[in-house]
């Protein structure tokens, strides 16, 4: 029986175009212009990356620096648009990424609730379900009702973490294992991590810690330069980035 594609990505490619002018202000920029004398290059942050994810299954990506990881990450969520190529969905997406990128300040916790959960894509019916139980994960008491405005960092961390994760995503997009609030709050969410990593969610997963790669993932991804050096077997692929370093 074949295995259900939650995310299948077809020769992706993200560029931009990079101006080798030393413009110092707008005034310079726009002479350049005129004379058509600004030159630029394209630089390919990723370039014919292809590769799925089927239900259930946790695949690691793993690169050095400036590889192109976290743009894919953000083109597999819907945040970048890819200049060629395309991404295909089979679920709801939760990036954590920029936990909390949705937050307005001059709501109440309990308001950006909804809205935070909307921009991930949950209904109103489920947040209506699941608010008391994300309300009560984020320890925040009675400062769900005060406006984001008031919070620490670490609060807004924990109210946009436990939005994200409790209730269950069916693709989740994890850039490292988060480090959460305070020391307490961070193994709490670390636990949830691996619960949902182990439980049946589809993970996209970003580390670099080929440690846990290995242990949580069967398949990796490794990019360089915006491409695929290898794409398969967890040992072989992490035996080989591991020699290369």
């Amino acid at each position: 029986m074949a295995q259900e594609v939650m995310i299948r990505v077809n020769d992706l490619g993200v560029s931009y175009r990079m101006d080798l002018n030393k413009n110092t202000n707008l005034k310079e920029w726009v002479i350049h212009a005129l004379k058509r004398q600004n030159q630029y290059r394209i630089f390919w942050a990723l370039r014919h990356v292809s590769f799925e994810v089927y239900r259930g299954e946790v695949l690691g990506v793993i690169g050095h620096n400036g590889a192109g990881k976290s743009t894919l990450l953000k083109v597999i969520s819907g945040i970048l648009k890819p200049t060629e190529g395309d991404v295909q969905r089979g679920g709801r997406i939760v990036p954590m990424l920029e936990l909390g990128s949705g937050f307005d300040m001059d709501l109440t916790g309990r308001e950006n609730i909804y809205l935070n959960g909307a921009i991930l894509g949950y209904t109103k019916a489920q947040l209506d379900e699941r608010r008391d139980a994300i309300i009560a994960y984020s320890e925040l008491g009675d400062f769900i009702n005060m406006p984001l405005k008031t919070y620490s960092s670490g609060m807004l961390s924990r109210l946009a973490f436990s939005i994200a994760s409790v209730i269950e995503p069916e693709v989740l997009i994890v850039d490292e294992i988060l480090a959460v609030g305070d020391e307490s709050f961070q193994k709490k969410s670390r636990a949830r991590m691996m619960e949902l990593m182990s439980g049946g969610t589809t993970v996209l997963y970003v580390s670099h810690n080929i440690g846990q790669i290995r242990e949580m993932c069967r398949r990796v991804l490794w990019l360089e330069h915006g491409e695929i050096q290898r794409y398969g077997d967890v040992t072989g692929v992490c035996d080989a980035y591991q020699k290369g370093i």
